[in-house]
């Protein structure tokens, strides 16, 4: 493959899936720069083996794997540990939910457990099967399902709470 042909290809991927791959990223770490160096460093692995994967296919789910582990590994630096001074920095989203419908559900997920967290963002945000989602977190279905019930039920009980205490008026 010509270099020149492989830059167009990838170029071309980056500029279809950049947006999207920035959501899964925010949604993994919560925090809008951090999630914008995932992406960075996914698609520049994602450069660098790009003959290999576009050969093999499945590029999407080759860069969430990347997106899934660079946050892992990025979670257990020790600088990374440190809070950013930037709050209420939010990415901007399309319309749908209210404003305060989408806080209250990104710190409803922030607040879950991590493996809950990924399991629920690559289930129900990316849209993907158990199966592929236990192949992107190289883990069990059993796990996935697991995971997914009591990532559910806590979102349930936490939004639940919320809407009661702002007196039902959502």
């Amino acid at each position: 493959m010509a270099r020149a042909t492989r830059d167009e290809e990838f170029s071309e991927y980056v500029a279809q899936r950049r947006t999207q791959l920035r959501r899964i990223a925010y949604l993994l770490c919560g925090d809008v720069h951090k999630a914008e160096d995932l992406v960075q460093t996914a698609l520049m692995k994602l450069y660098v083996g790009w003959h290999r994967v576009h050969r093999e296919g499945n590029l999407d789910a080759y860069v969430r794997r990347i997106l899934v582990n660079s946050g892992i590994d990025e979670s257990r630096r020790p600088w990374r540990r440190e809070e950013s001074g930037l709050d209420g920095l939010d990415p901007v989203m399309e319309e749908g939910l209210a404003v305060e419908d989408r806080r209250a559900l990104i710190e409803a997920l922030a607040s879950l457990p991590l493996g809950q967290r990924r399991v629920v963002i690559l289930r129900y945000f990316v849209g993907l099967s158990v199966d592929e989602t236990a192949t992107d977190l190289n883990c069990g279905t059993g796990t996935v399902k697991s995971q997914s019930a009591r990532a559910l039920a806590r979102l349930n009980d936490l939004l639940s709470a919320q809407f009661r205490a702002v007196g039902g008026q959502r």
